[in-house]
């Protein structure tokens, strides 16, 4: 288990297929961002204080974080001010290929969605995956995923920047991460994957987006 803290935990279990969020910056207005952590602060502070003891405490928190990923992405769909950048095909593209790039090197590539101000990315990391060697001094030089998505998020974002004709940060530091526990579960994170643009409006519902794919011969076996 690799775990490590900045605004959010990370908790990548060798060997375990990940579900990962990464967004533009400021793409969600930090005073919503602070309602919500606040919010959730609330009521996982009432978990703890009248469920700690239950048997069926572990999934209470479980659903608590779910409802709060639902509200967070809600925020995200629903934006209609802030960067929308991957609304254009050309850095779409940039996005599209890089992550195909590291496909077979660095992980399986499970499932991958990129709307107007994010993308959800599914991916099952390579046994034998390291840190980059260029990366010595880094904040996520001692972490694997993070370094992964430092080099997507840092090569695309440089590429971007000269095609929007701008500078300064294109992502949001920090991604969302969470670890798929069974078969089940992954089943029905593919499924928001990929029905995730459908929801936000960029297409008709359960239609093909342009930008999502899915592995379906991916291997439940190796969860």
């Amino acid at each position: 288990m690799t775990f490590y803290s900045r605004n959010l935990p990370h908790f990548h279990p060798k060997n375990k297929t990940l579900f990962i969020t990464c967004r533009l910056t400021d793409s969600i207005p930090v005073h919503m961002l602070g309602a919500l952590r606040k919010n959730y602060e609330f009521e996982l502070e009432n978990l703890f204080q009248s469920h700690s003891k239950s048997f069926n405490f572990k999934n209470r928190i479980y659903d608590l974080q779910k409802k709060y990923f639902g509200k967070y992405d809600k925020l995200l769909d629903s934006m209609v001010s802030g960067p929308d950048w991957l609304k254009h095909d050309c850095i779409a593209e940039l996005v599209w290929n890089k992550i195909h790039d590291f496909n077979k090197i660095k992980f399986e590539l499970v499932s991958l969605s990129i709307l107007y101000n994010h993308f959800h990315l599914v991916i099952h990391p390579d046994q034998s995956l390291k840190v980059s060697e260029s990366n010595k001094k880094g904040k996520t030089k001692s972490y694997v995923i993070a370094d992964t998505l430092r080099l997507i998020k840092g090569s695309t974002s440089r590429e971007a920047n000269k095609i929007l004709k701008r500078q300064g940060r294109f992502w949001h530091h920090e991604s969302y991460d969470h670890f798929v526990r069974d078969k089940f579960e992954l089943d029905r994170i593919v499924q928001y994957v990929i029905k995730n643009p459908g929801k936000a409006g960029l297409t008709q519902p359960n239609a093909t987006w342009k930008w999502s794919m899915h592995n379906d011969s991916f291997p439940h076996d190796c969860l």
